[in-house]
């Protein structure tokens, strides 16, 4: 299926909606413009919360703000990936949001191989991989959509019911990546997946170092803590232009009654601590990312939101346009 080539008049309604922001090199921000790069690719966050997003079933209070306007919705984690030369685009992440964000995308992208040239997973977490169900008979009823996944992904939605369904209907055509080996999408674009520490209940986990042209960025919205990581994320963000990273709470003891380390994730605060070393240059590379419902800094007012930007760090927003330039 076809959609309507891009055009500064497909903007308009996102850029309404959404406000992007254009990050320059090494993460600083510049004036919010209208018009997306057409001769080469960006890339659009299109969700910057935990699995189950903001707010989260059940939780009446975060629904009262969101009501009463002094909270926004927030989807699950995903990146898209854009190239406007070769008119294709790559989806990072498979959320239940999945049907909002390929409407965010249709506004400003085009591909001949509807709905996405390929899709990135990272892992078996439900906010995840869980919107792949969108791709099946059920709904769009896709025909061989690439799916990229690791040996535990690929085996885990083949021989698992309702996901293995949309492998034998040909709905997602699997595609094999492996830990540390680029897989090639066109001149201009590479993908590398790097496995990371993870509750891995049904999958490995991994994160992605994506280069476009002559820049990098680092994708790891998930890994349990840095320092069991085998290799140094400190040198990683200074050797990449963008880093976004797992964000998923701000400190311990943030979920009340709940033992954290069956959730282990590495704290902003504690990163913040790793990376103080830093130059403000490649401090300002980081945008965390992910957020859990009890996260402060999903409110821009909040105290943590503005002591994170006090140390140089950044924090990603839905709707963030990023530029290789």
């Amino acid at each position: 299926m076809k959609r309507t080539p891009f055009s500064t008049s497909n903007l308009e309604p996102l850029v309404a909606l959404f406000l992007f922001l254009l990050v320059s090199c090494g993460g600083q921000a510049e004036n919010t413009r209208s018009v997306l790069p057409t001769d080469k690719p960006f890339m659009v966050v299109l969700g910057i919360g935990q699995d189950a997003g903001y707010p989260q079933a059940g939780q009446q209070k975060e629904w009262d703000l969101v009501r009463s306007r002094q909270a926004s919705l927030q989807h699950a984690v995903a990146l898209g990936l854009v190239d406007p030369v070769s008119k294709q685009r790559w989806l990072f992440e498979a959320t239940p949001d999945f049907n909002i964000q390929l409407s965010k995308m249709d506004q400003f992208s085009t591909t001949e191989n509807y709905p996405y040239d390929g899709i990135f997973m990272t892992h078996g977490h439900i906010g995840h991989y869980t919107g792949l169900m969108h791709l099946g008979r059920e709904a769009m009823g896709t025909t061989n959509v690439p799916v990229y996944a690791m040996p535990g992904m690929k085996k885990f939605l083949s021989t698992n019911g309702p996901w293995s369904q949309l492998v034998s209907l040909n709905n997602i055509k699997l595609k094999d990546i492996a830990n540390g080996i680029p897989t090639q999408l066109n001149e201009r674009i590479s993908v590398t997946p790097l496995q990371v520490p993870h509750r891995d209940e049904f999958t490995e986990t991994v994160g992605f170092l994506i280069k476009v042209l002559d820049k990098q960025l680092l994708f790891i919205p998930d890994i349990d803590k840095w320092e069991k990581w085998d290799k140094d994320i400190t040198t990683m963000i200074q050797q990449v232009d963008y880093a976004l990273l797992d964000g998923s709470f701000f400190q311990n003891g943030e979920i009340p009654g709940r033992d954290m380390s069956e959730i282990p994730h590495p704290f902003v605060e504690e990163s913040m601590k790793l990376f103080e070393n830093l130059s403000e240059t490649d401090k300002a590379k980081v945008h965390f990312i992910h957020f859990n419902h009890t996260n402060p800094i999903i409110f821009k007012d909040s105290e943590e939101y503005q002591k994170v930007l006090e140390r140089g760090f950044q924090i990603a927003s839905d709707g963030q346009l990023i530029s290789f330039d």
